[in-house]
C-alpha cells in the first residue's frame, strides 16, 4: 500500500507540474482536488500529497477552505528566474567551450524541431522543445548538480515561456533566430559572444513579459 500511495503520489505531481501548471488558463485558477484525482485515476489523499509538494517548491498556495491556487508570477519572480537561467547558461557555456564540449549537433537538432513546429498551433509543444534545447546545453556541462537546479526549474520556464509566445507576433520565429545565434557562437567557440546571446535571448523574453 505504501508503494500504491507513493506512486500515486508521483503521478499526481507530474500531472499538475507537466500539464495543469504551465497552461496559462491555469493561473489564477484555484485546482480541484477531485476533478484531479478522476483525470488521473487516483484518489484524492495522493493529489492532496503532490499539491502540498508543490507548495514546497512555491508553485501553488494552499488557501483554507478553497485549496490549491495556482498564483500569478510576479515581474519580479520573472525577473529573478532569468537571472538565474542567465546564470547557469552561461556557466554550461563556458564548460563546455572549455572542454571542447559544446552540444552543437544536438542543439540544432532541437531546433530544428522547433523551427517545424514554429508556423503551427502548437505552443506547448514548442516551448517544450524551447526547454529541452536549453536543458542540452546545461548537461553538457557534466554537472549534475548543475542539470538539476536547471530542469528544477522547468514549471516555470514553461509557463513564461508560453506566455511570451502569446504575448508578441511571430515570437516562435524569432526565438528560432535567437537559438540560432546562441549555436552560432558556440560554434565559433566565442565564449564573449555565446554569453552576449544568451543574456540578449534571455533580455528579450524578459521584456515581453514584462510588457504583457
Amino acid at each position: 500500500m505504501r508503494n500504491a500511495a507513493l506512486s500515486g503520489r508521483e503521478r499526481a505531481y507530474n500531472y499538475v507540474k507537466d500539464q495543469v501548471l504551465i497552461s496559462l488558463p491555469a493561473t489564477g485558477a484555484f485546482l480541484n482536488e477531485q476533478e484531479l484525482a478522476d483525470r488521473i485515476g487516483v484518489s484524492r489523499t495522493p493529489v492532496r500529497e503532490a499539491l502540498l509538494m508543490l507548495q514546497a517548491e512555491g508553485l501553488v498556495e494552499m488557501v483554507p477552505k478553497r485549496g490549491a491556487h495556482v498564483p500569478a508570477m510576479s515581474g519580479r519572480q520573472i525577473a529573478e528566474l532569468m537571472d538565474l537561467r542567465g546564470v547557469l547558461e552561461r556557466h554550461a557555456a563556458s564548460r563546455t567551450l572549455v572542454a571542447g564540449s559544446a552540444p552543437i549537433a544536438a542543439m540544432r537538432d532541437a531546433l530544428a524541431q522547433q523551427e517545424m513546429l514554429a508556423e503551427s498551433a502548437q505552443a506547448r509543444e514548442f516551448i517544450v522543445w524551447d526547454s529541452r534545447f536549453h536543458q542540452i546545453l546545461i548537461d553538457a556541462a557534466g554537472s549534475e548538480l548543475l542539470s538539476g537546479t536547471y530542469a528544477g526549474l522547468q514549471a516555470r520556464q514553461l509557463r513564461v515561456g508560453l506566455a511570451a509566445l502569446f504575448a508578441t507576433a511571430n515570437r516562435q520565429r524569432h526565438v528560432c533566430g535567437e537559438h540560432q545565434a546562441i549555436i552560432d557562437a558556440l560554434d565559433g567557440g566565442d565564449e564573449v559572444l555565446a554569453h552576449a546571446k544568451i543574456d540578449e535571448h534571455l533580455e528579450i523574453t524578459l521584456q515581453i513579459l514584462l510588457r504583457a
